[in-house]
């Protein structure tokens, strides 16, 4: 299988890559993809509801006064729950919203996404896509050309020009093949992606 390649300056077609079938050419699996995109939202959660049990609360580590004699009650420690400043009986503890997805799923649901954009087009496969000053003119520019005023744009390395410039674009992101996730891939409605970016996914994916 093969995609074409633009220029990341002009916009004009410039070639042609080969792809792996497995990778951009997979069903797509809605369930699966479904699955790990929840999975991957619900590991960002963080439970915060929480409350002390008697063994967590500081003090209370002498007994308050003798077993017998004193005509109170018996008390073994001053942090019972059933005294005022004690721990909780069925003290709640923060809760862990992670679900279970191995990486066989992970890297199907990804094939299976990035199959999908390119079956409908919406992955676009630039040569480079270089800036040589932060500047976010430029960056629309470039976009323009491709035909796009929105996506997700994937590179190999550290583009910091790059980054400076889509910052104060709403529906710009930037980010490296090493760090690409489900959630980030069907959040944009194209994807633009360098050749180098291209390698790094199909070995992270093979």
């Amino acid at each position: 299988m093969e995609l074409q390649v633009q220029s990341g300056d002009t916009g004009a077609v410039v070639g042609s890559v080969a792809v792996s079938e497995q990778l951009f050419n997979a069903k797509y699996n809605e369930a699966l993809v479904h699955q790990v995109v929840t999975a991957y939202l619900a590991a960002g959660r963080n439970g915060t509801k929480a409350q002390k049990s008697r063994a967590q609360v500081r003090g209370g580590g002498r007994k308050p006064w003798k077993q017998k004699g004193t005509g109170n009650a018996r008390a073994g420690s001053s942090r019972s729950p059933l005294w005022r400043s004690g721990g909780v009986t069925f003290a709640a503890v923060p809760r862990d919203y992670a679900q279970k997805v191995n990486r066989r799923m992970y890297a199907g649901a990804l094939r299976s996404i990035l199959s999908e954009l390119a079956r409908t087009g919406r992955l676009k496969i630039v040569d480079a896509l270089v800036m040589h000053l932060p500047k976010t003119k430029v960056l629309i520019e470039r976009l323009k050309v491709l035909g796009l005023e929105a996506g997700l744009i994937v590179v190999d390395g550290e583009e910091r020009n790059l980054d400076l410039a889509s910052r104060n674009l709403l529906h710009v992101e930037v980010t490296g093949a090493r760090a690409l996730d489900p959630v980030r891939l069907i959040a944009h409605q194209t994807v633009v992606m360098t050749q180098g970016a291209l390698k790094l996914v199909e070995a992270r994916l093979a």
